[in-house]
Formats: C-alpha cells, structure tokens, sequence
C-alpha cells in the first residue's frame, strides 16, 4: 500500500527528525507507528543519523503492530524487524538476528539491560512512553542505567499525565535526561509542587505551585507536541451515559459499615480492610456485588449491576464490549448467554466478524493496540478503572476512525459509592491531562 500522508503526519515526521530526541503526545487513530517508522527509515537509509533501534512497546503492540505497519506500508519494504519475544532463547536469537529495528515488550527491558554486555542501540522509541511514569519501576531504572549511551530518544504516547503533572518528570527524564524538569524527581517536585493531601511526614497527594503548569509546558514546548484526533480526524460521535443502580438493604448495610469501620461481616465470614487501598478496592468490590476474604474467597452481596448490564445488552440488540475490574466479575459475566472472554486472536477476529455479542475485556490488557471498530460500537463499564489512561485506551478500541456508527459508553455505577468516586477522579484527571495536551498542542509555526 502506498502511504500518502496527512499534512499533519508530515509535519510530525519532519518533528522527529528535526529534534535530537521528542516527546510526540498523539491521540489514537492518528497513525503514530507509520509516522515513528517512516522516520526512522530516513534516519537509517537517508540521512544515516541511526544504525541500530530498539523499540519498547506493550506486549500486544509489540507482536504485531510494528512488524505488520512495516509490511503495510510500500515505502518501508525492506526494512527487517527482530522480535526480542517469547522466551529467553527465542529473545537471545532475536538479538542475533540481522535487523534494523528490534522490538521489545516493556516488561523484558530489565533483562535485556542485563543480557548485554555493550549497548547497541543508538536511538530507542519508547511506544506508551507514559508506562514509564513511575521513577521507582525496574524498568524505568534500567532505561535510566543505559540512558547515556542512547543518541535519540523517540517518546510516544496519548496519555502523557493520566494521573497528574507528577507522571512526567520520569517520563521525560528518559528523552532528554533531566535537562527540563530537572536530574530528581526531588527536584522537580520541591519547584513545582506542594503538599497536599498529607499524614505526618507521607504525602499522598502533591498540588502544583501557581503558575507552575505554565512553567513546566513551556520548559517541554520544545521537544514535545500534542496532536488530537479530533483536530485531525473525522471521529464518529459519542454519548456517555451513567445509569445508576441502587444496593439492597443488606447490600447497603455491609457496604456503609465497611465504609464507617473498615470491617463487617458476610456469610459469617469477618472481611477487613487493612489500609486504605484495600478499605476502596472492598468498597469498589460491595459496589459491583461481591466482597473477598482474605482467603480470596467470594461471597455474594447482590445482582444488581448484572441485572443493569442484561437489561441494557436486550434493549440494545446489538453487540457488546464490556469491561470489568475484579475476576469475581468475570466469573458472573461469562455466564452471560453469547458472552466470550477477550483473550486472543481469535476473539478478535470473531468479534469483528459479527461472531460475538458479549465481548468480556480487561482494561489492562485489552487498552492497548486492538481495532475492535468493526465488531461494536456499545461500551459498558462494569467496574470503572483509577487509571485514565487505561480508561481512554479501552474506549479508544471502538471510539476510533472507521467506526461507522455513534459509539455509546456507559458507566454502570452504585449510587452513592465509590463507584462515583472513581468517575469524578477520571474527570478530574482528564481536565488536568487535557490542559497539559492544549499547552503543548501542534502549531505550525513551531515545527
């Protein structure tokens, strides 16, 4: 196929190869493997700026998007691609092989750090770049321990602060080494944080000094740029609904009193929440109907999310993707008449063939590199994620360019619970990511 380029992937090529490294903030659906690839392509054959790259991405991502882009495409024929996947024999192969792109899963970057006795890699892509967010992650530390061997650091990601402004010192550490946001993250957040939500010495939550966002977007304005799909793109439109449910009483009872006492008592058995995060994983569990002892064991608290789901998959009389949190919902989902767990090729395959009604997905694993358009266009949430980027990723496998119809998400939610807790956290986290992408959004006059 021939690749004619929108003028905006023109302009995000051209970004790439005019800056030593960049941080490339692009919306999915805006073709950002093509555009990475065809820049690297003249850095190895035209301009001769690279000889050997390695490109980290998410598992599924790595498998098959980046080898299949490069098969796509006519203008990148010929370019040889090794996958560093599966086993430690088969990555040891792959390293042997005669390439000029390597392709890794994110969670083997620590191995291949040790495995290598001399790096030789000179320009690294980091594919979700914001899966580098955290300073404390293995993979993080040995990206940093290589850091200085690297020439050209390509960072790519929709969701550059999906948590807060906090996500990106990390991450742009691993383009530029420190030189905006500072060498620490003590640094960075000593200048352009204070303490916010505190016990004693442990802050839990960090708020931005004033002025400091405007400080920090303008310090990254001239290695990164924001690209949205909807500036770009002819997008389907899209409804957000919430239809909420409301607990029984006993339902209601066990839920208020582990929200009161971090403990109560179900089937007889004591269940506790030991710190905060396990008092709102339990009340995230009440909320979708069942609570684990500490055995992992399940007790039943009520139906009423799963009634919600079956009566909006008859009304809907059309196919389902629906996204669950806890395996407990897994275990009540896959009863469901038509229902299919996401779990391989396969699955995708039927599903965009009309095979499937009921499509049963993890954000975790199914956010990432899937074109599920064909398939649906109905999003449900039967547990909501913290995680924005997970939560845009996932809606982005049907909210994407092809989707012929109006893509419809909703929220199944437990009226006055945690559950409204996570929604209005997504909302607040997208408000802060946003502005960021709008600080940073693409201008010509810039590139």
């Amino acid at each position: 196929m021939i690749f004619k380029p929108h003028d905006y992937q023109e302009r995000a090529i051209e970004f790439i190869l005019n800056h030593e490294n960049s941080a490339l903030f692009l919306d999915m659906g805006l073709g950002k493997t093509v555009i990475t690839l065809t820049a690297l392509y003249s850095m190895l054959f035209d301009r001769f700026t690279a000889t050997k790259v390695l490109v980290i991405a998410p598992l599924t991502v790595a498998w098959n998007t980046w080898s299949l882009e490069a098969e796509k495409w006519e203008h990148l024929q010929g370019l040889k691609i090794s996958k560093i996947l599966g086993t430690a024999a088969e990555r040891r192969k792959a390293l042997q092989e005669d390439a000029e792109i390597y392709v890794i899963n994110r969670e083997n970057v620590v191995w291949l750090v040790k495995e290598l006795k001399t790096w030789p890699f000179d320009v690294v892509v980091i594919d979700e770049l914001s899966s580098f967010k955290s300073n404390q992650s293995k993979r993080f530390k040995a990206l940093k321990y290589v850091r200085p061997y690297i020439d050209h650091v390509i960072g790519l990601t929709g969701t550059p602060a999906s948590n807060s402004m906090m996500d990106l010192w990390a991450e742009m550490y691993l383009v530029d080494q420190g030189e905006r946001l500072g060498k620490t993250l003590t640094w960075y957040r000593s200048n352009y944080f204070k303490p916010g939500w505190s016990n004693g010495y442990v802050v839990y939550k960090w708020q931005l000094l004033p002025g400091a966002k405007d400080i920090i977007t303008e310090k990254l304005s001239d290695i990164s740029v924001s690209m949205s799909a909807q500036d770009y793109l002819s997008l389907p439109d899209k409804v957000e609904t919430d239809i909420f449910i409301d607990l029984d009483s006993k339902a209601l009872k066990a839920y208020q009193q582990l929200e009161r006492e971090a403990l109560t008592t179900v089937d007889d058995m004591e269940i506790e929440g030991i710190n905060a995060a396990a008092i709102m994983s339990k009340l995230l569990q009440a909320s979708n109907g069942f609570l684990y002892d500490e055995t992992h064991a399940v007790h039943r608290l009520h139906s009423a999310k799963l009634e919600a789901l079956e009566e909006l998959i008859e009304q809907a009389q059309s196919p389902v993707l629906v996204f669950y949190e806890f395996k407990a919902d897994l275990e009540d989902l896959a009863k469901l008449k038509g229902a299919r767990q996401l779990s391989g090729p396969k699955d995708i395959e039927d599903w965009n063939a009309g095979k499937i009604n009921i499509l049963l997905a993890h954000p975790a694993s199914a956010g990432y590199g899937l074109n599920l358009q064909e398939g649906g266009h109905i999003v449900v949430w039967y547990g909501l994620t913290w995680s924005l980027e997970q939560y845009q990723q996932a809606n982005a496998r049907l909210y994407r360019q092809g989707q012929k119809d109006t893509v419809f998400i909703y929220h199944i939610l437990a009226k006055g619970t945690a559950d409204e807790d996570v929604k209005k956290a997504l909302e607040d986290k997208d408000m802060s990511q946003s502005a960021l992408l709008n600080a940073l959004k693409e201008r010509r006059d810039r590139l």
